[in-house]
């Protein structure tokens, strides 16, 4: 197996003056042309230094980012794939589409069928609920749905496509040809990556402070333990598009680079103001220090940021948390349009476990900032605004609307059965005498009877029960739900008819995979 420096050594970084360091910060090795740069570039070693000084040559959508991308790739040979459902529907292991190369796991990449094209180019909506805690906190570093541009290549002895010479080369030229971003500002640092049960060495494409890609080469699998080569290799490559459109801008976050007018709508519905001076912009700057799932603490990586800007955690709290608050319902809205318009239904399993989830965080927190608009009233506002891009949203409409509205009646009729639920359980002797609801009690209370864990402390607190909530409950929640490998259903709320389907929709037909048969579906 290679790994370690020999992974990285490229006739690319030798040719075009490229020098291989170690971070001065974290310790992590790169490669970059600036003779003088100690640090790697990627935050927290550096803050974002893109905000309000935007490195490429214009400003972009996030539609003509795209537009850009796969442009780009097509004159250089690759041909232009239309997005997969964010469903996984063809794979055992995970619920939802992640990134890219979930499309072509595991049957493309075992050799099993060949690819559609190759080589290709997609720009594919993805989710990931195990940030879902960071969302809005981090100025857009995080987001439940993104899209992840890629190319991907699959070679074989008998078929040579390209491998880690040209995946640089065309990143490169991508970065500095095609958006005018500086040579000197790029910095590729080494990591290992693996997913899906695929491995290899990557790079890691970093442009001040913020890592906008990542080049895999793919050519191992994990089987005990141990690193098989894969019969055939593959170039598995990430482009953020909502970073690079964000660094384009140079906005103080991300959601206004990425959803432009409906940023502003959304604040104007939540009754949020932007903050004054420069306070939202500094902060973000320091977005790498707020990491909440990592630390479990908002106020501890709060402070962390505080302390950078010059101002007290208190302060900064109330100034940043209703907009936080208000761009999670931002992000969230559009992960729940794309999920239940790919066909997901709410329920107590499998990805329907992550809608209802998701549906319920969101309603939570619009609850929290006084939102009377209804939560289906904000999805057709996604809906609508995406329209353009992703036209199949809008053909589902009408069943996006009606599948939110029964599940916001089915959680309204939980909780009220559930309040009695918790009033038995506070007479157990072991809460009585510590007066103290475990964590853990309140986990399966949301989990397995779908009480949210403020009602839950509400009750509990009114009897004398003290409760604490994590910052992390969510992110908690969604990673013992993230993939088939996981437990059944849970016990308790969805026994009997809230495992079924809903009542009153159209019936679904059974799927059929044909992702591989029928690419340009």
């Amino acid at each position: 197996m290679i790994s370690g420096p020999e992974a990285y050594r490229l006739e690319f970084f030798k040719e075009n003056g490229f020098l291989r360091k170690t971070c001065k910060s974290c310790g992590r090795n790169f490669w970059t042309i600036d003779p003088d740069r100690e640090i790697c570039g990627d935050s927290p070693c550096t803050p974002y230094s893109f905000i309000g000084e935007p490195p490429t040559k214009k400003a972009y959508s996030i539609g003509e980012m795209r537009e850009a991308f796969l442009s780009f790739f097509e004159r250089n040979g690759h041909a232009r794939v239309r997005r997969y459902p964010v469903v996984a529907r063809w794979r055992e292991d995970i619920f939802l589409t992640i990134a890219s190369i979930a499309c072509f796991q595991p049957h493309v990449t075992s050799g099993e069928v060949p690819p559609p094209f190759n080589p290709l180019a997609i720009s594919q909506p993805c989710i990931r609920m195990n940030d879902l805690d960071n969302v809005g906190k981090t100025g857009g570093r995080h987001m439940s749905v993104f899209e992840m541009m890629a190319h991907h290549a699959f070679s074989s002895d008998q078929n040579e496509v390209y491998w880690k010479e040209e995946t640089v080369k065309y990143h490169h030229e991508f970065l500095t040809k095609e958006l005018g971003i500086a040579g000197e500002e790029i910095s590729y640092i080494e990591h290992w990556w693996e997913g899906g049960g695929d491995a290899g060495p990557d790079l890691e494409g970093i442009v001040r402070g913020i890592e906008l890609s990542t080049l895999v080469f793919m050519q191992y699998r994990k089987v005990g333990g141990e690193y098989r080569e894969l019969p055939i290799r593959i170039v598995d490559t990430g482009y953020g598009l909502e970073r690079f459109t964000w660094i384009s801008q140079g906005t103080p976050t991300a959601f206004q680079a990425v959803y432009g007018k409906l940023f502003s709508d959304l604040l104007s519905i939540a009754g949020v103001e932007m903050p004054e001076g420069e306070i939202l912009a500094e902060s973000t700057k320091y977005a790498g220090l707020m990491n909440i799932v990592d630390t479990g603490s908002l106020r501890a990586t709060r402070a962390k940021v505080a302390e950078k800007i010059g101002t007290d955690p208190d302060s900064l709290e109330r100034i940043l948390s209703p907009l936080e608050k208000a761009m999670a319902v931002l992000d969230h809205t559009k992960t729940l349009a794309f999920m239940l318009g790919d066909g997901i239904v709410p329920s107590n399993v499998k990805a329907g476990y992550l809608a209802r989830l998701l549906i319920r965080r969101t309603h939570r927190i619009m609850q929290s900032l006084g939102i009377r608009s209804s939560l289906s009233d904000l999805l057709l506002m996604q809906v609508d605004h995406w329209r353009g891009q992703f036209p199949e949203l809008s053909e589902r409409a009408d069943y996006i609307k009606k599948v939110c509205d029964l599940e916001l009646e089915r959680y309204e009729r939980t909780i009220d059965q559930g309040k009695a639920l918790v009033g038995r359980l506070l007479n157990l002797k072991g809460i009585r005498e510590t007066k103290r609801l475990p964590v853990e009690k309140l986990i399966e209370l949301y989990d397995s009877n779908g009480l949210p864990p403020e009602v839950v402390k509400e009750i509990c607190e009114a009897q004398g029960i003290s409760v604490e909530i994590p910052d992390t409950f969510d992110t908690i929640v969604a990673e013992r739900h993230a993939g088939a490998s996981k437990a059944g259903p849970p016990k308790g709320e969805d026994r009997g008819d809230d495992s079924r389907p809903f009542e009153g929709l159209p019936a679904l037909p059974e799927t059929k995979l044909v992702y591989y048969e029928q690419p340009g579906l």
